[in-house]
């Protein structure tokens, strides 16, 4: 009994933040990838990062490969970490396929945000603004279920990217002028056009497995 308590308590918790069962594995194994790619070491950043040059040479791959790699293992943690928010917010508000697919437009959105209309920017890597469009995907699912919360983080994202095009990026960030503030504009706006597509998962349905 006295053992048993506590186990429950820690799987409670685990559910909370969606990181109960094979949900916590897919999350360390996404986060363990990443903290891997940048273990590899700047060769490998070089290979992967979006760059203008290697685009125009015809190396594709970058333009999926540059959300995965990091300037450093710090940059690595907090992407990590922003992940595992991201993922105990809103992990539950859409289905596995929907996610993939909000992803996706999010990355597109970066890379041609980047290509097009922010030509100053010569290489980019991380994953910060497909988390942008992660955030925005989930706050509009919370909007659109009238969620209390979900104002809040509205006005949290649209004063962030306001601070962020008239200022620069947060103090709080830690890579001062490394960020590359327009990724995370663009990022938002892909994940809204996607999310836009389809229907949260409704209220009844959050307690139910993805």
């Amino acid at each position: 009994m006295e053992v048993t308590r506590p186990v429950k308590r820690v799987a409670r918790l685990l559910a909370s933040l969606n990181c109960d069962g094979w949900r916590g594995v897919a999350l360390a194994s996404v986060c363990a990838g990443l903290l891997l790619l940048t273990a590899a070491g700047p060769t490998a950043r070089q290979w992967l990062e979006y760059t203008r040059g290697g685009l125009a040479a015809g190396e594709w791959w970058r333009l999926l490969t540059a959300h995965l790699v990091h300037l450093d293992v710090r940059h690595a943690v907090l992407n990590c970490a922003g992940l595992a928010l991201m993922w105990a917010l809103f992990a539950r508000d859409y289905s596995g396929r929907q996610w993939l697919a909000i992803l996706a437009g999010a990355a597109a959105a970066i890379d041609a945000g980047l290509w097009l209309w922010s030509s100053t920017v010569e290489w980019y890597v991380g994953s910060s603004g497909v988390l942008h469009g992660v955030m925005a995907a989930g706050t509009l699912a919370h909007l659109r279920r009238r969620e209390s919360d979900g104002w809040l983080l509205a006005a949290f994202l649209v004063v962030k990217l306001v601070w962020e095009q008239w200022v620069g990026a947060l103090p709080l960030s830690g890579l001062g002028t490394a960020v590359v503030v327009d990724a995370h504009l663009y990022g938002v706006a892909g994940g809204l056009a996607v999310a836009a597509c389809f229907k949260p998962r409704p209220r009844a349905a959050l307690a139910e497995p993805l």
